[in-house]
């Protein structure tokens, strides 16, 4: 089946809700200055192997629904008259990868960035950060912008994690859904400022080794479990 005949297969109900959550976290994520001008990208799943993307080069005030582009998991558009993001292959790898993933956000929030500019990971200091996220927040090693390699980098830091830093770049975390995605954004540069000003003070004290144990398995049965596969 092409993927122009699998998108009409598909319940337009669901297509549309997809689509219309991809433009309201993109419009949330520059509305909360977690990004600027039209860095930054976000997308969803439509269905195993088919999902929806931002375009490239367009202000996220302009953008509108007919912007959106379905490409299928090797890049191909399936509809959509722009350009998809150049950041794609990232949300592509992430989708085969993790079959319960369904929303990917790539922003580059303020504090998180500092953290990815250091080469630093971002401390999960707060226990229930750790249930959220699953961690501590590490920084996958320096690909060039728009890469494979970038994705495959990154990709591999989300296997027990919602958030990995990509180094000199910014922020990238995937979600049960869209929303979920950009909730774990938000979530983690909240902890990032806290962390900053922690280390302002005198450094973070880390958590007890039991506390992480317990909220980080809390996070993979919450991830193993109730996140959906397609």
């Amino acid at each position: 089946m092409s993927g122009t005949d699998a998108l009409a297969a598909l319940d337009p109900d669901h297509v549309a809700a997809v689509r219309a959550g991809v433009l309201e976290a993109a419009t949330t994520m520059y509305e909360r200055g977690l990004v600027e001008g039209t860095a930054g990208n976000v997308s969803g799943r439509l269905a195993a192997d088919l999902v929806v993307v931002t375009p490239s080069s367009l202000s996220y005030r302009a953008m509108t629904l007919d912007d959106l582009v379905v490409v299928d998991l090797d890049g191909r558009t399936v509809e959509g008259e722009r350009s998809p993001t150049s950041e794609k292959s990232l949300h592509l790898e992430c989708y085969r990868r993790y079959p319960e993933v369904h929303g990917v956000v790539h922003c580059h929030a303020r504090y998180s960035s500092m953290f990815a500019v250091a080469g630093r990971a971002i401390p999960a200091g707060i226990d229930e950060f750790v249930i959220y996220i699953g961690g501590d927040v590490r920084c996958a090693p320096y690909q060039q912008s728009g890469t494979d390699g970038l994705a495959h980098a990154v990709a591999e830091e989300l296997a027990d994690r919602s958030a990995a830093l990509m180094a000199n770049h910014g922020l990238v975390c995937v979600g049960k859904s869209v929303d979920d995605a950009l909730h774990s954004a938000l979530v983690v540069e909240h902890n990032a400022q806290i962390m900053w000003g922690a280390e302002a003070l005198g450094g973070v004290v880390a958590l007890p080794d039991r506390a992480v144990r317990d909220f980080t398995n809390i996070y993979a049965y919450v991830r193993g479990e109730t996140w959906p596969r397609p």
